[in-house]
C-alpha cells in the first residue's frame, strides 16, 4: 500500500504544480489564460479601475488587442506601458507601441517608440527598418541610409529595405549606388512602378539617356506614373532636338485621366514650347491660355501669349520671324519689289548672314530718278545697335549703293539712330514693318502688274 500511496501523492503534486504553472503563464497578475477573451479583458479592466497604471493588467490588454489587430486599443495600452520602467519588458512595450502607432498613421508616436526601442536593442530588424523608413519620410536621408544598411545586414533580401535604400541614395545624388539597390528591389517586387521610375531617373542622372528613355517609355501608359514619365521623355527628346517625338510624349501625357495639377500645367507648357518650335502657333496659344486661366503668373506665359497672339493674327509676321530662310527671303523680295510706288525694281544680289539678317541689292528706276538701293532685313526682335549699322554702311560702300534701308521687327538704340543722321540710311522699326507686312501681298501683286505693263 505504501508504494501505491506514494504514487498517488506524487500524481496529485504533479497536477497541482501543472495548474500553478498554467495559471502563471496567463500573466503574473493571476488573470488566467484558461479564461475566455472577454473575461480576461473584464478582469484586467477591473484592476485598471483601481490602478490605471497596473502593468500586468495593461500587458494582458495590450497583448490581446495587438494580437487581434485592434490597433487603437493596443496603442493606448502600450503607450502607458512604454512609460513604465523596471516592471515590464521595455523593449517589447516600445516596439508594440510604435507598431500600433504605425498602423494608425501616427508617424511621430511611431518614431518615438522605435527610437526608444532601438536605445534598448540595436540588433532588431523591425526597429531598424521602420526607423529608417520614417527617417526617409522625414527627408533625413543620411540617417535613413545608416539604419537601412543595418537592417539589410540582418535581412539582405528584404525588398522594402532594398527599395528604401535605393530611393535614399538617389535623394543624396548617388545614382550609381541607388541603381544597385533599386534593381534588386525590382527583381523581388516587379510591380513596383515607382521604383522603376526612380531607376529611370538614376539612368538619366548618370547620363545614360538611352536606358532612361527605354524605362520612361515603358511607363508612359501607367495610370499613376504615366504623366510624369511622359513629361520626362518629352523633355529629353526636346533636349535632343527631336521635337516631333517630344510632341508625341506630351500629348500622351495629357490623355491620362488623372494628372496632378502641377504636372498637368508643366505638360501643357512644354507641349506649347514644342508646338512653337514647329511653328504651330495656334496650338501653342490654346495651351498657353489654358495655363493662364489656371495660373496667370506661371513662368513667362503672359509674355508668350502677348508675343504670339500678334504672330497668330499675321501670317507674314510669322514668316518673317520663324519661317525657314527660303520663305523669309521670298517675303523680303516681295517687300523690296513693292517698296517704291510706280518704280521698276531689279534685284541684283542677295546675301544672307549667319547673324540673322539678309542684304538685298537692287536697281531702282522711276520716271524721275534712278539709283542703287540696298535693303537689310533683320529678324531679331531685340534692339539694333550702332555696330550692325556700321557694318551695313560698310557694305553699302563696297557695292557702291546710293542708299540703304534697314528693316527690323525690333527697334533701334539711340546710338544707332544718331549714327544714321548724317548718312543715307533709312530706318524702319516694328510698327511700320508690321503695317508693310499686312499689305505686302496686295502691294506686290499691284507692283507686278505695273512692271508687266512697263515691259
Amino acid at each position: 500500500m505504501i508504494p501505491i500511496l506514494a504514487a498517488v501523492v506524487a500524481l496529485i503534486l504533479a497536477v497541482f504544480l501543472f495548474m500553478i504553472i498554467k495559471g502563471r503563464s496567463g500573466g503574473a497578475s493571476g488573470i488566467k489564460r484558461t479564461k475566455g477573451r472577454e473575461a480576461m479583458i473584464k478582469d484586467a479592466n477591473k484592476r485598471l479601475a483601481q490602478n490605471p497604471r497596473d502593468p500586468e493588467a495593461l500587458n494582458v490588454l495590450g497583448n490581446i488587442y495587438f494580437q487581434d489587430g485592434e490597433w487603437e486599443r493596443a496603442f493606448k495600452a502600450y503607450e502607458v506601458l512604454s512609460e513604465l520602467t523596471g516592471v515590464v519588458d521595455e523593449f517589447e512595450a516600445n516596439l508594440r507601441y510604435a507598431l500600433s502607432a504605425l498602423k494608425l498613421n501616427l508617424a511621430d508616436a511611431a518614431y518615438k517608440g522605435f527610437a526608444a526601442a532601438r536605445a534598448l536593442r540595436q540588433d532588431n530588424f523591425e526597429v531598424n527598418y521602420n526607423l529608417g523608413h520614417l527617417e526617409f519620410q522625414k527627408k533625413n536621408y543620411e540617417k535613413a541610409i545608416q539604419l537601412l544598411q543595418q537592417a539589410r545586414r540582418q535581412d539582405p533580401d528584404s525588398a522594402p529595405v532594398l527599395r528604401d535604400l535605393g530611393h535614399a541614395f538617389f535623394r543624396v545624388k548617388k545614382p550609381k549606388e541607388a541603381m544597385t539597390f533599386i534593381r534588386k528591389a525590382i527583381d523581388l517586387a516587379p510591380d513596383d512602378k515607382e521604383s522603376l521610375y526612380t531607376l529611370a531617373e538614376c539612368y538619366y542622372e548618370a547620363n545614360q539617356s538611352d536606358q532612361a528613355l527605354r524605362l520612361f517609355n515603358h511607363l508612359r501608359a501607367d495610370p499613376v506614373m504615366g504623366p510624369n514619365a511622359c513629361l520626362v521623355t518629352g523633355t529629353i527628346n526636346m533636349e535632343l532636338h527631336q521635337e516631333d517625338a517630344a510632341i508625341g510624349d506630351f500629348e500622351i501625357g495629357l490623355k491620362h485621366q488623372t494628372i496632378k495639377p502641377d504636372i498637368l500645367t508643366e505638360l501643357r507648357y512644354r507641349l506649347a514650347q514644342a508646338y512653337l518650335k514647329k511653328n504651330n502657333i495656334s496650338g501653342a496659344l490654346g495651351l498657353l491660355r489654358l495655363i493662364q486661366a489656371d495660373n496667370p503668373s506661371y513662368k513667362d506665359v503672359n509674355i508668350l501669349i502677348g508675343k504670339y497672339q500678334e504672330l497668330n493674327a499675321n501670317k507674314n509676321l510669322q514668316i518673317y520671324l520663324m519661317a525657314p530662310s527660303a520663305d523669309f527671303i521670298a517675303l523680303c523680295r516681295k517687300i523690296v519689289m513693292s517698296y517704291f510706288a510706280k518704280a521698276k525694281v531689279k534685284i541684283t544680289s542677295i546675301t544672307v548672314d549667319k547673324g540673322g539678317w539678309a542684304d538685298i541689292l537692287t536697281e531702282v528706276d522711276t520716271s524721275k530718278w534712278s539709283n542703287v538701293t540696298m535693303f537689310r532685313f533683320i529678324r531679331s526682335q531685340g534692339s539694333v545697335g550702332e555696330l550692325i549699322l556700321r557694318d551695313f554702311h560698310s557694305h553699302l560702300k563696297e557695292v557702291k549703293a546710293d542708299k540703304g534701308i534697314c528693316v527690323t521687327i525690333g527697334n533701334y538704340t539711340e546710338e544707332a539712330k544718331r549714327y544714321t543722321e548724317a548718312r543715307v540710311i533709312d530706318l524702319i522699326e516694328k510698327e511700320r514693318l508690321t503695317a508693310m507686312l499686312n499689305t505686302v501681298d496686295a502691294r506686290a501683286a499691284a507692283s507686278a502688274t505695273v512692271q508687266q505693263r512697263k515691259r
